[in-house]
């Protein structure tokens, strides 16, 4: 059988370059899936897919990696994004489920709950920094994807703009740990308020800072939680933090590729 030809993707050709090659391909609904929260240590880990149109249809005005944008920026792409694409789905994964699952297992999980939501099956997928296994198509993980790729750099607005609405909420139920400034990360003056006033349930008992200012540092990361703070097999909450949809069938994990000046692709399929 002959090995189709080797297709090389420059990052001078911008952020759509890479979809559009993979479009080249055959591959005509690319998805992108990233995540936020993941080094937060209160409120929840969110994971967006998103699958944008072919051609200038799928260009969206200042689309780029979430972190690079302001809020106000942050919140135009989303509604653009949200207007614009083909299909999109963001899950949320609850601080309770992070400490009982673990982040990675939690992060894993939710982009591939979001892929597999998605009303538009994509033909390939593009992940930010490693691969994700379960996905039934074939993939790529793309080291600072949401830099590279016009699908990642959406799926990381939607995530992002999501997680962040929810800490403002959360800011309003738990004052003084400042939410709504600092999202959850762990900054001086976050830490300053969880010396202050100890974690509430909406902490991640699994990290070492909020277990140390409790006093569980000592027990093993998935059982720091209180019983009673959260737990997941206990809970009985119906409010949207809580909202995870199913999980696809598994497959061997891909190693995740390294993306510099210049993205190779053997065929495009992996």
């Amino acid at each position: 059988m002959l090995t189709p030809p080797r297709t090389v993707v420059r990052r001078a050709g911008g952020l759509y370059a890479l979809e559009r090659a993979l479009q080249r391909r055959g591959f005509r609904y690319v998805a992108g899936a990233d995540e936020a929260g993941r080094g937060a240590c209160a409120g929840p880990l969110v994971a967006a897919a998103a699958v944008l149109p072919e051609g200038r249809r799928g260009e969206i005005d200042e689309l780029a990696d979430s972190k690079l944008l302001t809020p106000a920026a942050r919140e135009r792409v989303y509604r653009a994004v949200v207007e614009q694409a083909l299909a999109y789905a963001v899950v949320v994964i609850p601080a309770d489920e992070v400490d009982a699952r673990g982040l990675h297992v939690c992060n894993l999980a939710a982009m591939r709950r979001a892929l597999a939501s998605l009303s538009t099956r994509p033909d390939y997928v593009l992940t930010d920094g490693f691969g994700v296994d379960g996905l039934g198509v074939p993939g790529l993980a793309v080291w600072k994807g949401d830099q590279v790729a016009a699908c990642v750099a959406a799926a990381s607005v939607l995530a992002k703009v999501t997680r962040d609405r929810i800490m403002v909420e959360l800011d309003g139920r738990y004052p003084g740990y400042g939410f709504a400034e600092h999202k959850g990360y762990i900054t001086a003056e976050h830490t300053a308020a969880l010396e202050r006033q100890g974690p509430c349930e909406e902490h991640r008992f699994s990290y070492v800072n909020v277990a140390s200012i409790s006093g569980r540092a000592g027990s093993p990361p998935r059982a720091r939680r209180p019983i009673g703070v959260g737990r997941v097999e206990s809970r009985k909450r119906t409010t949207p933090l809580e909202s995870t949809v199913g999980v696809a069938l598994g497959e061997q994990p891909r190693p995740p590729a390294s993306v510099g000046e210049d993205v190779a692709m053997e065929g495009g399929v992996r």
